[in-house]
């Protein structure tokens, strides 16, 4: 089983409010990017890496991939205004078929038997995503006034990497083009070819680095993990 996978790395990330891109800041003087990219790179059943940037970054992020020795990186695409353009980008570049993955550069905790569960399952039913049981209880909130209480135990807090069929992707991402749809995830456009859509179980180290705060937490799990702790 090999796959390939699919970075977006061309937000700017406002809500971090680093001014520039928060890829570039560093856990342990390293780029966050750079802890994600390991992931991938040091893994053998991946083929091939496809990173979707913003034009301004593409001299930093090269330089980068060479100063830490990256080399599954087989093409940088410009990317988008959305995350979903940029991954159709990168999307259109993938000649072959198989699976591919589609991971957020900012979840740098991804853990490799996490992906290959993920990527198997893909092989089997052409399209598997990863989450974590919510813990908390849930509302339906509508002009600030609860409406009901969710029933907890069906609800998921749904993370990267998603993985996919190619050619399945690829419609799903044809169709949301000529319909002019715009969704929330990769999941979200593939749910819209009524393909059924698998969950895995991943951890709740799987976090994306959105807000200030989200790096205090990746300072803690960079401790735990160093520790032994998973």
């Amino acid at each position: 089983m090999t796959y390939q996978v699919i970075l977006p790395a061309a937000g700017q990330g406002k809500r971090m409010g680093a001014g520039k891109n928060k890829l570039l800041l560093e856990l342990n003087g390293v780029p966050v990017l750079i802890h994600t990219l390991r992931v991938f790179a040091g893994d053998k059943a991946c083929s091939g890496i496809i990173l979707a940037i913003h034009p301004q970054d593409e001299m930093e992020f090269i330089a980068l991939l060479k100063r830490y020795n990256i080399t599954k990186v087989i093409s940088l695409v410009p990317g988008g205004k959305e995350r979903q353009d940029s991954i159709y980008q990168a999307l259109k570049t993938v000649k072959t078929d198989g699976v591919i993955l589609v991971h957020d550069a900012a979840r740098p905790f991804i853990r490799k038997e996490h992906i290959h569960r993920l990527a198997e399952t893909a092989v089997k039913t052409g399209a598997a995503i990863i989450g974590v049981p919510a813990k908390d209880t849930m509302k339906k909130v509508q002009d600030s006034v609860v409406m009901e209480t969710v029933e907890r135990s069906s609800l998921w807090a749904v993370q990267t990497p998603q993985a996919f069929r190619i050619s399945i992707l690829r419609e799903a991402y044809e169709k949301a083009e000529r319909d002019k749809f715009l969704g929330t995830d990769d999941s979200s456009l593939v749910e819209r070819l009524d393909h059924p859509v698998t969950i895995v179980e991943g951890d709740y180290d799987n976090i994306k680095l959105t807000t200030p705060e989200d790096l205090y937490f990746a300072e803690a799990i960079m401790k735990k993990r160093e520790k032994g702790f998973y």
